[in-house]
């Protein structure tokens, strides 16, 4: 790719969407950062602009020009249903009138319980309504390529965190970290899982915006090494130099405190990820492309040295 080719990143005031935006302003790229309301802080030369992914004239405006559209979009939960299916056909909508490739950020929700790794070839069986809605937003997704309107490719990750990611990983437990507090975990505390440091997210996406042997599939981005709720708790608390304590909830819990948390109230639905084993496998796209994840104590420093500067709620939008 040269210089001149135009990368536009929409949901750009998240966390996936603000780690791509670095990421590619880094690589001395052209970048827009579409955000709904514009009004976003981004990197010196980086073009903001206003426009509603569920709007697909508006979408075509935004990505006029795009060699690659990265879709970032992830309404709030509760706006799932409602927002999520046109937002997506906004952006294929602003990306096929440019001719761009997209690139849809994606999670693995739709795979549901599973039994060992999860890879590309593991079978949708969701089991809950936000699996369902991914499971049927990705299909979407690569239906669009196969039917020649626009090329599109699927990167997929497990429970992200990071600079500006909302997750069960964030102010629960490196944000209690930080503090010298309590951390909450979500599930079971000795069950492996794999957490995805969002910028090695934003690394294996902006891969496969440029590799088109990646087009028309499903990649799982590499993660760093599988380990237990309790040993990233113990590695946050020695990064913030504070002493370990945590408290566990259950699915019950969760349920109990979404009487009051509108967050988790939405979000217990997808605890059964850490009341069992839950390890994204990207030999695949290891060996295609090459990837070094960064080491999760690297990646926790990175993260609290972010909450240090941002100690506030974060602002998101679409």
């Amino acid at each position: 790719m040269t210089t001149q080719e135009l990368h536009v990143v929409v949901g750009a005031s998240g966390g996936t969407g603000t780690a791509l935006v670095r990421e590619l302003h880094a690589a001395g790229l052209h970048v827009r950062a579409v955000h709904r309301a514009g009004d976003m802080a981004a990197p010196y030369g980086v073009e903001v602009v206003a426009a509603d992914a569920t709007d697909a004239t508006g979408m075509r405006a935004a990505c006029a020009g795009a060699a690659v559209v990265y879709n970032c979009i992830n309404p709030p939960f509760r706006s799932w249903r409602e927002l999520f299916p046109p937002a997506l056909d906004g952006v294929l909508a602003g990306a096929g009138a440019a001719g761009a490739v997209h690139v849809f950020a994606d999670d693995t929700w739709m795979y549901g319980r599973v039994h060992g790794p999860m890879t590309e070839d593991t079978p949708y069986r969701p089991v809950s309504a936000k699996g369902t809605l991914r499971a049927w937003l990705a299909e979407r997704v690569l239906a669009a390529h196969h039917r020649g309107e626009v090329r599109t490719v699927i990167g997929r990750a497990g429970e992200l965190y990071g600079p500006r990611v909302e997750s069960l990983l964030g102010r629960n437990v490196i944000g209690a970290a930080l503090k010298g507090g309590t951390a909450r975990w979500v599930g079971r505390p000795d069950v492996a899982i794999t957490p995805m440091f969002v910028d090695d997210f934003a690394r294996a996406l902006v891969v496969l915006g440029k590799e088109t042997g990646s087009h028309g599939a499903v990649w799982h981005v590499p993660h760093a090494e599988p380990l237990t709720g309790r040993e990233f708790v113990r590695l946050a608390f020695e990064a913030a130099g504070t002493r370990p304590r945590m408290t566990t909830h259950g699915s019950v819990t969760a349920r109990a405190l979404g009487l009051i948390s509108a967050l988790a109230r939405e979000g217990a639905e997808m605890i059964y990820q850490f009341e069992a084993p839950f390890v994204v496998e990207g030999s695949r796209f290891a060996r295609e492309f090459g990837a070094i994840p960064t080491p999760h104590v690297e990646a926790i420093r990175s993260t609290l040295d972010w909450y240090r500067d941002h100690p506030g709620p974060l602002r998101l939008g679409v």
